[in-house]
């Protein structure tokens, strides 16, 4: 370069091509280098250089297919801009590429392609003059006004913008200090504007013709910040609806007054802010979910004890238990007005009524209902909130659910609580101890609105399936309240009432037209449902009433007997005409009938006949789905005394059954199982399975059950086919306390046997089972071994019972 009075750039220019973006005199802008020839550019002369006239290259447009990768003259834009380059950075990923900071300084035009290997070097000429202009030299004429009129556009854009913004208050620094010629290709750079308009304004080496090209650019930018400003001028009313529930709420609220003055400032601060930035609208949104809480707005209680009373009856036939903590929670809240809502956990099998009571007692209480369901959430988030700082942040389920009820006591319903995950994004099960724990829930603080909410006031009712699953300290916060599964009589009672009606009504059908006796409900649940709950149930009749309606719309004339008839009968009872009657009314459901609809019975009775050899037994298990009887069977065949255990056992199991072993073998003597012999196991291998394999099952009760098991195998006598039992064993014959008796006995009823062998210690259960059902069966309670084989063989188990050595040995 020469030095001369003004600054020159050099005849022959390093060529750098772009395709992303056009470089103006006086602007600055990132270029992203990753071609060969742009990287072999940076290699050679920037990386490499050390003078000043080495960090000066040429930037010019690409007017080709960026995938297009040719050098050729034709391919690049005739005029280019000198930069310098500034900053140059590297990275390997995704790929290998460089990033330059490059500020323009003055237009060339290329006038020879030197070379086009391993970089492009072009001879140019200087268009744009680069000497220090002097202060007060104005043009004068038709540049001079237009001059002036863009200085004047560009004042007012820049008087437009915030000026807190520190970028803002710069460029309105240098309007005053940079020279008038330079203001098209500075501001042309900064305003929103195409890639082909920045080329227009680049093409433009006249200076008048460039006023020209870039103030309709300007005044276009200027005319989209008015309509902006115009929109905005539309919601001072809002950002004044907030300001004033924020003040009213802070009132009344002594919590919320201690944010008060955070929750101004974020006020002030939006209505200064432009909309386009990103903030504006997360503090929009923040602000206008803290209006649409409920902070103080609630329901009032219905506390009719009577009026609940008959309304929780009609809603549910049994449940007696949940009926009354309802009635006793409606009875204190008249005493004391500010009683905090109670937290329960209503544990029971799958189609029970658990949802379903809870959205009673929301109807009961005169509350607005939300289900929340829990099943599968692994991330705290889902309960807590996302933190502000975050992008797509929201409120966690808690506060969304009390946003869309809108009231701040309502019965909040969290389904599956037993069926939390945990991840890497935390533990739920955690995040919901704040909210289930009375002496904290008053000051929820959820991540994203970072103020405490009162949640004292909501009634939180969560179900679950079982407590095994439940985190203790989860389960300390909840009250946990049982909820067995049905009768024979009691589903009887639900079908008739609600199941059949709410059935008919779904499929357009009336009682006029379709009538389900009793007995024939009775052969649906014991013969094609085995379940504590009424879903399959309710499943089963709307099957039957599909099949009527088809019928009906058919028109086909059907028998009371039995709703399909063969096509030789169908005949005889078609008229001559050869047009089909409507059906007789109504179409009444009797066991013929069902079995053409249901198909065969799922589910026969076939314990009699499974307990025809000795070996066999039958014991009482409690699963999430309810109590089911269970069957174990036993083998012996010639080998060393090993014992071989199956059906996917736990390892309790396998204990109860070491255990069983071990104490016939010690009693083998006095209950006559040696045969001659001093050990009932020598030269003899056993087998116990315990039936349907596919099933995990594990749990100390089946201890009873597999040694009556095996004094059957060993002693060659049968076990009566009426009789279940349950009792955890020890090593002394002793037999200890079991869970789920309710469901249990349940069970056998269900099973229609006579006979259930309990422990003694599990007699104060048997108040929570229906006197019709203790009435039906034979309750024997035992508290040792012996008094389990006496119970479950016809005579009783041949022994000298009353010897004192037994008994030494019991």
């Amino acid at each position: 370069m020469s030095s001369n009075s003004g600054i020159q750039i050099p005849s022959r220019l390093p060529l750098l091509c772009t395709h992303d973006g056009v470089l103006l005199p006086g602007s600055t802008m990132r270029i992203s280098v990753d071609t060969a020839r742009n990287m072999q550019l940076v290699k050679s002369r920037l990386l490499k250089g050390t003078s000043l006239k080495s960090t000066i290259i040429g930037v010019i447009p690409n007017t080709r297919d960026p995938e297009h990768d040719s050098d050729e003259l034709p391919s690049l834009h005739s005029i280019g801009t000198a930069g310098l380059a500034v900053q140059v950075v590297g990275s390997n990923w995704p790929k290998p590429h460089y990033t330059l900071l490059i500020t323009g300084l003055c237009r060339f035009r290329v006038t020879q392609l030197l070379r086009e290997r391993p970089f492009p070097v072009a001879e140019v000429e200087q268009l744009d003059k680069l000497e220090q202009y002097t202060e007060g030299g104005q043009a004068d004429g038709e540049l001079g006004e237009l001059s002036q009129r863009f200085y004047q556009a560009a004042v007012q854009l820049v008087g437009m913008l915030d000026m807190s913004v520190p970028v803002v208050a710069k460029l309105r620094r240098l309007l005053d200090s940079l020279p008038r010629e330079t203001l098209p290709d500075v501001l042309a750079s900064m305003i929103r504007t195409s890639n082909k308009e920045k080329l227009q304004v680049l093409d433009a080496v006249d200076l008048e013709e460039r006023f020209k090209k870039a103030l309709p650019l300007l005044t276009r930018q200027i005319e989209g910040l008015k309509l902006l400003q115009k929109t905005r001028k539309l919601r001072p009313d809002d950002d004044k609806r907030v300001g004033q529930h924020l003040i009213s709420s802070s009132s009344t609220l002594p919590y919320l007054r201690e944010c008060f003055v955070f929750l101004t400032s974020l006020l002030h601060r939006l209505k200064k802010m432009p909309q386009s930035m990103p903030e504006y609208a997360l503090t929009h949104n923040y602000l206008e979910m803290m209006v649409e809480l409920p902070w103080s707005k609630s329901t009032t209680d219905c506390l009719d004890i009577r009026a609940a009373r008959v309304l929780l009856d009609n809603d549910h036939y049994a449940m007696e238990k949940l009926k009354r903590r309802v009635l006793e929670y409606l009875a204190v809240r008249q005493l004391k007005s500010t009683l905090k809502g109670p937290i329960l956990c209503f544990v029971g099998p799958p189609g029970v009524g658990k949802t379903s009571v809870g959205r009673s007692i929301a109807r009961t209480l005169g509350r607005e209902f939300h289900r929340i369901a829990l099943g599968g959430v692994c991330d705290q988030s889902d309960i807590r909130g996302h933190r502000r700082t975050y992008v797509g942040s929201m409120p966690g389920r808690i506060i969304n659910g009390l946003k869309t009820v809108g009231v701040n006591n309502p019965v909040f319903l969290l389904d599956e609580v037993d069926k939390l995950g945990k991840s890497l994004q935390g533990d739920p099960a955690a995040a919901l101890l704040e909210v289930l724990d009375p002496e904290q829930n008053h000051s929820f603080t959820d991540h994203y609105l970072n103020v405490p909410f009162d949640l004292s006031q909501v009634l939180f009712i969560a179900t679950a399936n079982t407590t095994a699953t439940i985190p203790p300290a989860l389960l300390d916060r909840m009250e946990v309240l049982q909820v067995p599964g049905y009768t024979q009589e009691e589903k009887v009672e639900i079908a008739h009432r609600h199941l059949i009606p709410h059935q008919l009504e779904q499929h357009g059908l009336t009682p006029q037209q379709l009538q389900i006796p009793q007995d024939t409900t009775k052969d649906i649940i014991s013969k094609y449902t085995r379940e504590a709950g009424v879903r399959s149930l309710e499943r089963k009749i709307g099957a039957i009433c599909r099949a009527v309606a088809v019928k009906v719309a058919e028109g086909h004339k059907e028998g009371k007997a039995s709703l399909y008839l063969s096509d030789q009968n169908t005949e005889n009872k078609e008229e001559d005409s050869g047009i089909a009657s409507p059906p007789e009314m109504p179409i009444v459901i009797d066991h013929i009938a069902l079995k053409d609809i249901l198909g065969p019975p799922v589910f026969e009775m076939e314990v009699s006949e499974r307990l025809t050899l000795p070996g066999v037994a039958i014991g009482l298990a409690w699963t999430p789905m309810g109590g089911e009887i269970m069957f174990v069977e036993a083998s012996r065949m010639e080998g060393d005394g090993q014992l071989t255990l199956t059906g996917q056992l736990g390892d309790v199991m396998k204990e109860s059954a070491h255990l069983a072993i071990s104490w016939l073998r010690s009693n083998a003597k006095t209950y006559l199982l040696a045969n001659g012999s001093a050990d009932p196991l020598e030269g003899t291998d056993i087998h116990l399975h315990f039936p349907a394999g596919a099933v995990t099952k594990d749990g100390p009760s089946a201890g009873v059950t597999i040694v009556t098991c095996l004094a059957s195998l060993l002693s060659g006598r049968l076990v009566r086919s009426d009789v279940a039992m349950t009792g955890e064993i020890t090593l002394r014959g002793l037999v200890l306390p079991v869970g789920g008796i309710k469901d249990k006995v349940l069970a056998a009823h269900r099973a229609n046997l006579k006979r259930v062998i309990i422990p003694k210690r599990n007699e104060k259960d048997l108040e929570e089972i229906p006197a019709h059902v203790r009435a039906d069966l034979d309750f024997v309670f035992a508290s040792t071994l012996d008094e389990v084989l006496n119970a479950a063989f016809d005579g009783g188990f041949p022994a000298a019972v009353n010897h004192p050595q037994v008994v030494s040995k019991l």
